[in-house]
């Protein structure tokens, strides 16, 4: 029988050793590893929320949330602070913690436990989630919706055939001709990919992936992803806890001394999840796509280990359609008690929305 508990009261230093035991018998993603959610924990979840399930006093399910007030009313965020400037890492592949296999039985008991009494927020999380929230919450609201591309290496593997054959006439030449750009840079040489060893090596090559990626979203007068100062804290504290496990990659992408970007990886599971880049571009030069060249020399240095999966995360650049095989579809929804939805007039808001959609 499966009992479920909803506390306030969580002390998330001893819930680190509940949470590593369950991730060990889960099949969850990186995302939800205690790698991710206990970094920084104590500033990102300053009013937590524990939902856990247990049977037979056995935690099978676990899902941590962030009470804030909106609208008078108390918003619970899963897996996220609700502030925009804590929530700048943004989370993906979200969802309940729960047993291998187990996520479409157990998420719909956790997520009652909490989506009948409160307004819940959630981000990033996939149709089996929806679906469960959907099963027990009076209304939910799709904010929005994104593919999540991947590329297949299991596949790739069993056919034996080189990745880059695998992708279309156009992609293949673009790729190429990129890499002959930057070969001549260099005055020859083939691509490199050379990963960090240290976390100091880590950090720095995470300081020059900022300075290009930064450089280019400014000169759109755009801010990048490091605009936010918790951005960079909280992946300079995420690179000290997991390069040593193995679960963060930072790689250099080169032909001889000719940078071709940085990427910033994190490997878990067999999967490697593609979640930031700083790339060495030149608008004025059409033959240059760096991230064409650097995402195909990783995933080709992938293929060489036990990698499945090659996830681009949400998103549909093309440059992610080109280079993947499928995509899966994730969800920010918030959802709850029908009451705090008339409350806040967000029904009228809704109905407005479906009116004025094409």
């Amino acid at each position: 029988m499966i009992q479920v508990s909803v506390r306030d009261d969580v002390d998330l230093a001893a819930l680190a050793d509940r949470w590593r035991a369950l991730e060990a018998r889960s099949d969850a993603s990186f995302f939800l590893s205690w790698t991710w959610i206990g970094c920084l924990a104590a500033e990102r979840f300053p009013d937590p929320v524990l939902v856990e399930a247990t049977e037979e006093g056995r935690t099978v399910a676990l899902a941590l949330f962030n009470r804030v007030r909106r609208w008078g009313l108390p918003v619970l965020y899963l897996h996220e602070s609700g502030d925009p400037d804590l929530d700048c890492p943004y989370i993906e592949h979200n969802g309940v913690l729960t047993e291998a296999g187990r996520a479409a039985e157990l998420a719909p008991v956790c997520l009652d436990a909490v989506a009948r009494r409160y307004r819940v927020a959630m981000s990033g999380i996939d149709d089996r989630h929806l679906t469960a929230i959907r099963a027990v919450a009076g209304f939910v609201t799709l904010r929005r919706s994104q593919p999540a591309h991947f590329a297949d290496l299991t596949t790739l593997r069993q056919s034996g055939q080189d990745y880059l054959a695998t992708r279309s006439a156009n992609t293949r030449q673009q790729i190429r001709r990129s890499e002959r750009y930057f070969a001549d840079l260099a005055g020859g040489g083939a691509v490199t990919v050379t990963e960090a060893a240290s976390v100091e090596e880590a950090q720095a090559m995470l300081g020059s992936l900022a300075a290009l990626h930064e450089a280019i979203w400014n000169a759109r007068n755009k801010p990048g992803a490091f605009a936010r100062p918790f951005f960079r804290r909280f992946h300079e504290a995420l690179i000290e806890a997991g390069l040593p496990a193995g679960t963060i990659a930072l790689q250099k992408i080169a032909i001889g001394d000719i940078i071709i970007g940085f990427l910033y990886n994190f490997r878990f599971r067999n999967q490697i999840l593609a979640y930031q880049s700083g790339l060495r571009y030149r608008d004025a030069v059409s033959a240059a796509r760096p991230g064409l060249l650097a995402h195909t020399a990783a995933i080709r240095q992938a293929t060489l280990h036990n990698i499945e999966i090659y996830d681009f995360l949400a998103g549909d650049d093309r440059y992610k359609q080109s280079l993947s095989d499928a995509s899966r579809q994730l969800f920010w929804v918030e959802a709850g008690p029908f009451w705090t939805h008339a409350v806040t007039g967000g029904w009228a808001l809704d109905w407005l929305k479906s009116r004025c959609q094409p």
